[in-house]
């Protein structure tokens, strides 16, 4: 049976959401200020007034489709320290028309400090996506930020060809620029070889931001002393860092995403105090 012009015509269901919160000091403890959700997007915070406060963020839709619309915030008082995360990986499927827009945006008080380790993102053939992520620091607060894409699942199979995919991230301090990192991959991406991913289907980019970021980077080059696929501890994967005053840079390359899990997890424990998210071992 021919479908029917009006059928055809119906328009299809965009996904839409936005979940903000923030944390202060009270009493020498982190507390909730305020949270508030809309649509698909939600923070769950599990652990509040601990050591360690961790906020975890979601899309209740499964996934982002075309022309979705997604915003996660979050603020952190001066003093306050936390984690803050994504409940599991989120996936960028097929989009026929405009690309999914996802915005995740953090503002660290004074003296605080911001764990952003959202788990990874998997790209499905015909992915469009555009995202931006933006940490405001205030004078003496600190970051370690990181962003893990991985292009299709290789346990099933899946190989790439068409794919569009925006990713701005954004460190500043005061209004100042610290680092910037615009990355673009498309169809000829893929097919660029050594000069671009040399065949390598997950990649994450590690930041940190703090005073002694560069004292880290000897102790990461211990933890891991060589680099390249045939040395490295998790085989099949390629890493490399390196440092500035302030600011320590680390990227990864693997076969596969559970390899490059592995490597993350270990440049992390280098890098950061304490276990990495709940979410993450489940």
């Amino acid at each position: 049976m021919p479908v029917s012009k009006e059928f055809r015509q119906i328009s299809h269901q965009r996904s839409q959401g936005a979940a903000r919160a923030s944390l202060v000091l009270a009493g020498g403890r982190a507390r909730l200020g305020e949270l508030h959700q809309q649509g698909s997007a939600k923070a769950i915070l599990p652990r509040v007034g601990g050591d360690l406060p961790e906020v975890v963020f979601l899309n209740t839709s499964g996934g982002l489709a075309s022309g979705d619309r997604l915003a996660y915030r979050l603020d952190l008082g001066p003093g306050v320290r936390a984690v803050a995360t994504t409940q599991t990986a989120e996936r960028a499927y097929r989009a026929e028309g405009a690309a999914a827009l996802v915005e995740a945006g953090f503002r660290v008080g004074a003296g605080g400090w911001l764990d952003w380790l959202p788990q990874e993102t998997i790209l499905f053939d015909g992915a469009r996506l555009d995202r931006r992520t933006r940490i405001e620091l205030a004078e003496g607060a600190g970051c370690l930020m990181l962003e893990t894409i991985i292009l299709g699942r290789a346990a099933m199979g899946e190989t790439l060809a068409r794919i569009a995919l925006r990713d701005r991230r954004e460190i500043s301090r005061d209004g100042r620029p610290v680092f910037t990192e615009p990355l673009s991959i498309t169809d000829a991406t893929l097919r660029r070889g050594a000069a671009a991913l040399d065949g390598a289907r997950a990649f994450a980019s590690i930041v940190l931001v703090a005073a002694d970021a560069a004292d880290r980077l000897g102790r990461l080059r211990a933890l891991l002393p060589e680099t390249g696929p045939e040395t490295s501890p998790e085989p099949g994967v390629d890493w490399a860092a390196s440092a500035l005053p302030g600011r320590l840079v680390c990227r990864v390359m693997a076969a596969d995403g559970f390899a490059l899990r592995r490597q993350v997890a270990r440049c992390l424990a280098v890098l950061r105090d304490g276990p990495l998210p709940r979410v993450w071992q489940n």
